[in-house]
């Protein structure tokens, strides 16, 4: 008897322009649902990759360095001394002393906190700026997608250098001002990337149903779109935490970075290409290994977080 009974016919969901299938509907619920499992497994590769392990390892190395160091090494980085000047490495100044009597191993310690400050926060300042813009342009899409991408366009039309430099001439370079004048160079990167997933990701079927469902705009790219754009995020903001560190240093090195008593790695080495043909090694080299050590960790880093959301580099 059951066989002979009529089939229910699909449900169709009018959502706009579009018509969806209520049946493509229903198998698309558990796909949004299974973002979860998709980040395990994607933090499980990454913790399974030699070079992801190598760039955290890195990471964790300088952060605990410069952050930590301190306690254990303490040196006086607040007076000069102008008796300890351009001494050699020894045992009381294990990498010897700076043109004005600072222990260079405790000022690398110092001026690392500084770079690292300005890297992370420039970094998470463009990272939420360029993925709030980009998803509003790539998700509303039409005229709004057209003036947001723009200004973008723009703006990136401009050498980022040229704007840090006009922009570091005209305010007095401070911490705060050096981490906002690249934070807002930084984010139009991250802006385009995180519009082009959207325009993707808004025509997945779990986003339709959403929407059917009488979710409003905001809720669905909270809830649906944003936990898809981590990847790419993660990535780009690693990415932009090393040349922010990069730009403070150019900064610096061409004078126009943060005024003492402030320091970072950018200083140490624009003071000491003075030194350099003297053999005064101690007062360029660690500075510039540090700067190495570190954009190569976040780089490292980035690579690895890339190949464990993608999942036809999984395992490799």
């Amino acid at each position: 008897m059951s066989n002979l009974l009529p089939s229910r016919p699909p449900v169709v969901v009018v959502d706009g322009p579009r018509i969806v299938d209520g049946a493509a509907v229903a198998a698309a619920i558990p796909q949004a649902g299974a973002a979860g499992r998709e980040k395990w497994l994607a933090a499980k590769s990454f913790l399974h990759n030699p070079v992801g392990v190598v760039g955290a390892g890195l990471l964790l190395v300088m952060v605990t360095f410069c952050f930590l160091g301190p306690l254990l090494y303490r040196t006086n980085q607040v007076t000069t001394s102008l008796a300890d000047v351009a001494f050699h490495p020894s045992a009381s100044h294990l990498l010897g002393t700076d043109e004005s009597g600072y222990d260079v191993l405790g000022r690398l310690m110092v001026a690392g906190q500084a770079t690292l400050e300005v890297g992370f926060a420039a970094a998470a300042i463009a990272a939420t700026l360029g993925t709030a813009w980009g998803a509003i342009a790539g998700f509303l899409g039409g005229w709004v997608d057209s003036i947001m991408m723009r200004v973008v366009d723009a703006m990136l039309s401009i050498p980022s250098l040229l704007l840090i430099l006009v922009a570091a001439s005209i305010f007095v370079p401070t911490i705060p001002v050096i981490i906002s004048i690249i934070a807002m160079v930084s984010w139009l990167i991250t802006a385009r990337l995180v519009r082009g997933e959207c325009l993707s990701l808004r025509e997945r079927e779990y986003v339709a149903a959403a929407i059917a469902g009488g979710a409003t705009k905001s809720r669905v790219m909270l809830r649906h779109l944003m936990p898809n754009l981590i990847d790419i995020i993660v990535v780009q903001t690693t990415i932009e935490t090393a040349n922010a560190i990069l730009l403070l240093a150019a900064l610096s090195f061409l004078g126009l970075g943060p005024p003492l008593p402030s320091t970072n790695w950018g200083d140490m080495l624009s003071a000491g290409l003075t030194f350099i043909y003297d053999g005064y090694w101690w007062l360029i080299y660690p500075a510039g290994l540090a700067i190495v050590l570190t954009v190569v960790g976040l780089n490292l880093v980035g690579d690895a977080v890339r190949d464990a959301f993608d999942i036809r580099l999984r395992g490799r």
